[in-house]
């Protein structure tokens, strides 16, 4: 990704910082984070650090394995299988609960997730999406340009950059509104003659950036997003 790129896309970190929400919370399977890490010994095991991964991955199992024969012998004499299939049966087990209560978490969050969302929420989540999309739209966009395709170069690059630091701006700011507002909305609601004007302001805002430069220059990059599209299909095409 481009220097200029860098940083302007809101992450799921930065997304629940926004909120105080497990939004974009996914289920976490124990077995992926064991397939990368595999993925990764498998690359270096190709490169020239091949040797050092090898004989440190071997003598991590080995180690590993040792000590756990001298804590069975050790606390647990009167088991007869061997220590080897005992470990084997030990960690699937473990695998399995973990994976539970992973499980537990993930649900309890998307219950507490469910029963704090707004419609207000909903729709904010949904611009980021978009936003999200323009920025790897055009840094694919970039990569095909890279790759000797100068003809799909972005002409009015300064512009749209630009444009998706304006709407990143605009686009932190009604999260934290929107948080400010839910989490305060019981006060707010008995409170109705002290934020009378204050809500009615806010509402004005909003009407107004949808009519704003930031929004004409946002439906900008969306339409180069929509170029960037077409041009990837028209080289698809031509390959």
């Amino acid at each position: 990704m481009r220097d200029d790129l860098q940083g302007l896309e809101i992450s799921q970190k930065e997304l629940q910082q926004l909120t105080n929400l497990p939004v974009k919370n996914e289920l976490v399977i124990i077995t992926n984070p064991l397939k990368r890490l595999a993925k990764r010994l498998i690359e270096k095991t190709k490169g020239t650090e091949g040797a050092t991964v090898v004989f440190i991955g071997s003598s991590t199992l080995v180690f590993g394995y040792l000590l756990f024969e001298v804590i069975i012998k050790l606390f647990a004499t009167g088991i007869t299988i061997p220590s080897w299939l005992l470990l084997i049966l030990l960690s699937l087990w473990v695998g399995g609960v973990a994976q539970i209560v992973l499980y537990v978490m993930w649900k309890h969050r998307r219950k507490f997730l469910k029963a704090n969302m707004t419609n207000s929420l909903q729709i904010l989540l949904n611009d980021v999406d978009r936003y999200n999309s323009v920025i790897k739209a055009i840094d694919i966009n970039d990569q095909i340009e890279e790759a000797g395709n100068p003809e799909v170069r972005i002409q009015t690059r300064d512009k749209v950059i630009e444009a998706l630091r304006l709407t990143r701006a605009d686009l932190v700011r009604a999260l934290k509104t929107e948080k400010i507002l839910r989490e305060n909305k019981s006060f707010i609601l008995s409170n109705t003659e002290l934020f009378i004007n204050n809500l009615a302001t806010l509402t004005a805002m909003q009407v107004t950036e949808q009519a704003s430069e930031h929004g004409r220059l946002l439906n900008e990059a969306l339409q180069i997003a929509l170029d960037v599209q077409y041009e990837m299909r028209r080289l698809q095409s031509q390959s």
